[in-house]
């Protein structure tokens, strides 16, 4: 520090300055000196570093660095950079100053811990982004909620390590401290505690992803998920409205997930269709020969006492079996349920090929509109209430 001392002092004697004016010149001097080289470290990084290491990254051949290292988490980290620089200089421009030399110090350590932490949380952030587009793999859930974690961590030691340097304490004496203020913690941030354990309950059973589309009646949800964190999961409905709900609220309360249905073969169909009592009868030979003309069966599939109901399940089954868009594999039938004051209910019960909502409404309204049509061809009637005026 002397040599430095000197040597500016014979730089301001070479413009011809002397007495006491020396010292204080020689002092701003030092300090425009490193505030001049924080600024052009910071230049360097951000104008070569950064462009350096984002063409590097650019020219590999895997995909996760060019997501942890971006523009956002290199420039981030450059701002680190002038702070240490400043921090290394204060002893050579402030030595003749304590105080002013031990606040400074403080505050260039809590904006190195403030910008450290910073920096880490877009690492983080950077990472939770590297993801596959859809429905979230189970693997990257478990990376998604330990991020979260980590996050409120990293930011709870910060806050203690920015505490120590205020009070000027040992870090560790303070974390030791806290042993003491536990339970009370505990009881301030029981919530966001409950809400953790849920979304990690939640992500270590396999039970919710990114992209599931989900359905929870009481809370109004019915749509896909958008986004799922350790505290909230965000659905957006097939209305567009988003819906925040806690991970709390999906352990406690029952919801339905319907990914099984999305990666299975097909979509189920199951619809009640209610006929009137008096239009079930034996088939007569006038029934019998239309049933024949429409092509529904063949002249030994009639013979002998038959019911126009039984006809009609046993034909409806053969032509949900013969449809495209059905598939066959999956349980499929038509069955008769107990009669009631709505009549005779049939169920009929089928899993389309299409799932996706779209094309399936369309395709089971197409089906559920032939039924109705063809039963009359039965002599079946669908039973409809009219209320009286």
């Amino acid at each position: 520090m002397e040599e430095i001392k000197i040597f500016v002092e014979d730089l301001l004697s070479m413009t011809g300055l002397t007495g006491s004016i020396i010292p204080v010149l020689r002092h701003v001097t030092m300090v425009v000196a490193a505030i001049l080289l924080a600024w052009l470290s910071d230049w360097l990084c951000r104008r070569l570093l950064v462009p350096l290491v984002m063409k590097l990254t650019a020219k590999t051949d895997v995909e996760w660095d060019d997501h942890l290292f971006n523009r956002r988490v290199l420039i981030s980290a450059c701002h680190i950079v002038p702070a240490i620089v400043i921090w290394q200089l204060l002893p050579m421009v402030f030595y003749q100053y304590p105080i002013v030399f031990d606040i400074l110090k403080r505050l260039t350590a809590i904006y190195i811990t403030v910008m450290s932490t910073r920096t880490v949380v877009c690492i983080i952030d950077a990472f939770q982004n590297y993801e596959s587009e859809g429905r979230r793999s189970n693997m990257q859930q478990y990376a998604r909620s330990f991020s979260s974690v980590l996050k409120i961590v990293l930011m709870f030691v910060a806050t203690i390590i920015v505490i120590a340097i205020i009070l000027n304490k040992n870090p560790l004496s303070l974390f030791a401290g806290l042993g003491a203020l536990s339970a009370v913690l505990l009881l301030v941030f029981q919530d966001t505690i409950a809400g953790l354990v849920a979304g990690i309950r939640l992500t270590s059973n396999d039970m919710l992803h990114k992209g599931d589309w989900i359905t929870v009646e009481k809370a109004g949800v019915n749509g896909n998920v958008e986004d799922m964190t350790l505290t909230t999961v965000k659905v957006r409905n097939f209305d567009n409205t988003i819906v925040t709900i806690s991970p709390k609220t999906l352990i406690n309360e029952s919801f339905q997930n319907w990914i099984g249905m999305q990666e299975s073969d097909g979509r189920r169909v199951r619809r009640n269709v209610y006929y009137d009592v008096n239009s079930i009868k034996v088939v007569d030979d006038t029934l019998r020969q239309h049933l024949l003309q429409k092509g529904y069966f063949k002249e030994d599939e009639l013979e002998g006492q038959q019911v126009n109901l039984t006809l009609f399940r046993r034909y409806m089954e053969r032509m949900l079996a013969g449809r495209d868009d059905v598939n066959e594999q999956m349980t499929y039938f038509v069955s008769e349920g107990e009669a009631g004051t709505n009549g005779v209910p049939v169920d009929f019960y089928f899993f389309l090929k299409q799932k996706k909502w779209e094309d399936y409404e369309h395709h089971r309204s197409d089906i559920m509109d032939l039924i109705y049509a063809i039963s009359k061809d039965f002599g079946l009637s669908v039973h409809q209430y009219f209320p009286k005026k």
